[in-house]
């Protein structure tokens, strides 16, 4: 009998799907359903990067901008050299107005990866 996930009776397998499909969900522009689906594996799975990452990017597609920040910030604290949490980190800031705090993660960003998007984005020339 596969192992479940206390009295929610779901299995690790049911997990890996459910963010699967979060992922789908999300690229068939539907952030809310997959935050949905990826509460669930957070809550069991909390230490989950990858699922945080993914919730992040839901909510900030959702325009749940405090949320996304949060996330977002939360996957830094575990992977500080993320590239790509720095640069939607700056882009959550970005879209509330705070041009100070955008600025140092878009600089982080393309200081951890020359990424084409990150440079333009760091604007290290101005």
């Amino acid at each position: 009998m596969p192992e479940t996930s206390g009295s929610t009776g779901r299995t690790p397998e049911t997990h890996v799907i459910d963010f699967r499909a979060a992922e789908q969900l999300l690229a068939a522009r539907d952030p809310r359903g997959a935050v949905k689906l990826l509460d669930g594996v957070i809550d069991m799975h909390p230490e989950n990067t990858a699922a945080r990452l993914l919730r992040a990017r839901a909510f900030f597609a959702a325009a749940q901008l405090r949320s996304a920040e949060l996330e977002f910030s939360l996957v830094l604290e575990r992977e500080p050299d993320n590239a790509f949490a720095h640069f939607a980190l700056a882009r959550t800031y970005e879209r509330q107005g705070r041009a100070h705090p955008a600025r140092r993660h878009f600089r982080l960003a393309a200081a951890l990866d020359p990424n084409p998007e990150y440079l333009q984005a760091a604007r290290f020339d101005a």
